[in-house]
């Protein structure tokens, strides 16, 4: 059953992707041209900086994942229900912090913000972290909910409430801004529909899950058991917001909006890349736990992080080559010429976020091991020094070979330089000495799948550069057509193994039998 969930999950999981990312290339365009570069640059600053405090979670909501699903192996209902109804405690009380640590900076931008925003662009942004800050602090005490959802593999019912979100927001944003509606009322849809998830979640935990809550004394052992588990989660969301909030933040306070506006873009490339591997690795953590738990040979798991990575690096890889190929051009098609220097932002942070992305098994079994600690002081170290070295970088702009690039362009090397050296070089020589992960094994299977399709993204590009000036839709349609035409058949004959391509080739001829 647990199994069938899980490949629902994925199945669910890759469908609401597909409409997320579609949604999302019809609708940005369209919320763009509604906003204008500044209204976006506004929008996408305030959500960036109430998203630091989303950091006060703790990593509570993988602890909550763990031990329910611990507790469940070992069939311990009712320590299950004193668990929920500690964290119950404990998320409310950090709700109302969220609460006030929101009123504070709100109370703040000017000071912040004063130097590169227009009186008119401060009132807004005081507007907009009140309500991204309400709508956080009501998310904190509901969020354990989702979090049970998933440590009991209810993977189907998420993704629905999912693909319902996104199909629902936009329609509901795009007639608010057809009425001339900016971005303080998209925050409070957002906030609104967000409550709804909440309370679609907490139902279901009761009336399907049949949970329990019971309120009893704090279990001192177990609270000081778990805070040493999420300490190091909370310190690696310490360092994803120092990654990629505070480039925006950075150019909020030394540009201004309209360069926020173009990182975000880049961002947003980015999330969409890293969301096609998030639907598979968000599945695994049970699944590890569960193994290790069992005390399942490190053989096995290494088994499995190859799999899973090589499942990965199909997908990613295909992604990447195709938009270092295409795009400039679909960005430039998509959201203006203005927005040109999102394509170099977009392709600097993907390529050395591959590497983490294509090893999220990796980051399971540390958490099923509660083996956190070398992973959140090296990233929040190298996170720290990606400060001194993008602030600099963004505020001088210094030539390389004569060109000069952007402050918003060299916001991203500063980042990806420290992404690439810890996720590429320090976690790889953890993995392989410490947790016993065959690194070397890993990474002979990825270069032997990637050597026989190299040369398609560089030909295309060459092709493109010398012969071809895509414009326009109908252009870049065709381009990606046939570029998809000679990629996926070579990828799948070339790199796939006798199990991924029987994986990938079995669905499609069910299908074609019926």
């Amino acid at each position: 059953m647990a199994s069938k969930q899980i490949k629902k999950g994925v199945l669910l999981s890759y469908t609401a992707l597909g409409l997320s990312n579609l949604i999302g290339i019809l609708y940005t365009p369209f919320m763009l041209s509604k906003l204008g570069q500044s209204e976006y640059g506004l929008f996408a600053l305030a959500g960036s900086i109430v998203g630091y405090l989303t950091i006060l979670d703790f990593g509570f909501g993988n602890a909550i994942i763990r031990y329910t699903a611990k507790y469940k192996a070992e069939n311990k209902s009712e320590d299950q229900w004193k668990l929920f109804g500690t964290f119950i405690r404990l998320y409310a009380m950090l709700g109302i912090f969220v609460f006030i640590a929101g009123m504070i900076m709100m109370f703040n931008i000017t000071s912040l913000f004063g130097k590169s925003m227009t009186p008119d662009e401060v009132i807004s942004m005081k507007i907009l972290i009140g309500i991204l800050t309400v709508n956080l602090s009501i998310n904190f005490p509901f969020s354990i909910f989702g979090s049970i959802i998933t440590a009991n593999e209810k993977f189907v019912f998420q993704q629905i409430i999912n693909i319902i979100r996104i199909l629902t927001q936009p329609c509901i944003m795009i007639v608010f801004l057809l009425m001339g509606y900016k971005s303080i009322t998209m925050a409070a849809i957002m906030t609104i529909l967000n409550i709804i998830i909440l309370i679609s979640n907490t139902l279901f935990c009761f009336k399907k899950l049949n949970i329990k809550i019971i309120f009893g004394r704090f279990d001192r052992p177990l609270i000081k058991e778990i805070i040493g588990y999420s300490f190091f989660i909370f310190l690696a969301a310490i360092v994803d917001k120092l990654y990629w909030s505070t480039g925006q933040f950075i150019l909020g306070a030394i540009t201004g909006t309209a360069a926020v506006a173009v990182y975000a873009i880049g961002i947003q490339m980015k999330s969409y890349y890293m969301s096609f591997a998030s639907a598979i690795s968000n599945v695994f953590l049970p699944k590890v736990t569960t193994m290790v738990s069992q005390n399942t040979p490190q053989k096995e798991l290494s088994s499995l992080f190859i799999r899973v990575g090589r499942i990965q690096f199909s997908i990613l890889s295909f992604i990447l080559c195709g938009f270092l190929v295409f795009g400039k051009q679909f960005i430039e098609c998509w959201a203006g010429e203005s927005y040109s220097d999102s394509y170099p932002i977009a392709l600097i942070l993907m390529i050395p976020l591959t590497v983490p992305l294509i090893q999220c098994v990796g980051v399971s079994i540390l958490q099923a091991q509660a083996r956190l600690k070398f992973r959140s002081y090296t990233y929040l170290a190298l996170a720290i020094s990606s400060l001194f070295v993008t602030i600099p970088l963004a505020k001088y702009q210094p030539q390389v070979l004569g060109y000069e690039l952007s402050s918003a362009i060299w916001c991203s090397i500063g980042t990806s330089f420290c992404m690439l050296f810890a996720n590429g070089l320090a976690m790889n020589l953890y993995y392989a000495y410490k947790i016993k992960l065959e690194i070397k094994s890993f990474w002979i299977n990825i270069i032997k799948m990637f050597i026989p399709v190299c040369w398609i993204p560089i030909v295309f590009m060459y092709t493109i550069d010398v012969h071809f000036n895509i414009n326009n839709w109908g252009e870049l349609l065709i381009a990606a057509i046939l570029f998809t035409s000679v990629y996926i058949p070579s990828f799948y004959m070339l790199s796939l193994n006798r199990e991924e391509r029987s994986l990938l080739s079995k669905p499609v001829m069910k299908l074609l039998r019926r």
